[in-house]
């Protein structure tokens, strides 16, 4: 995989070799990035920053051997540089700006609510279960609803009124005192 970030490799420059060898250790050279930065995107900026370093230097350097060790160097250095510069706007204050009591919803309570809600569905006669899923899952009208089925509105009206019944009374469903 050759890194995105080969634009001073794809572009003539008067240092042939470096183009050879951002080609043959891009990749490489961009997992070290990887492992100094959490985000993929500012790896990639991480790597192009120490790369236009290293081709600014690139006539001074005088053992090419030894250009990994210098561009890890170059990009650790960076990657240092940038989080000492880094701005904290934070201060230390009386009161919390978060209001008090804002609950905290668990994801996995969610989703054992979801599942237990699609369980109680499909319980439920076929028909009515077309209509609940047609107007609360897929969001269609009554009437949309009723011209799919091919039945009147009030037959959907009706139909999803009892269903609705059936789910508040699912015990799987009633909520926990």
């Amino acid at each position: 995989m050759t890194p995105p970030l080969c634009t001073l490799a794809s572009n003539p420059t008067p240092y042939p070799s470096f183009s050879a060898y951002v080609r043959t250790r891009g990749t490489v050279l961009m997992r070290t990035a990887r492992s100094l930065t959490a985000n993929p995107c500012d790896a990639e900026d991480l790597l192009q920053t120490a790369l236009a370093k290293t081709y600014v230097a690139w006539d001074r350097i005088d053992d090419h051997r030894a250009l990994d060790g210098y561009v890890r160097r170059t990009l650790v250095n960076t990657r240092t540089s940038q989080w000492r510069k880094r701005k904290v706007d934070e201060f230390a204050c009386d009161d919390l700006p978060e209001p008090e009591g804002t609950p905290t919803s668990d994801p996995a309570e969610a989703q054992a609510l979801r599942d237990a809600m699609w369980r109680a569905v499909t319980r439920l006669p076929d028909r009515q279960r077309a209509m609940v899923v047609l107007r609360y899952y897929e969001d269609l009208s009554e009437a949309q609803t009723a011209e799919l089925l091919g039945v009147s509105i009030g037959t959907v009206k009706s139909a999803v009124s009892r269903a609705l019944v059936k789910l508040r009374e699912d015990p799987e469903l009633t909520p926990v005192r």
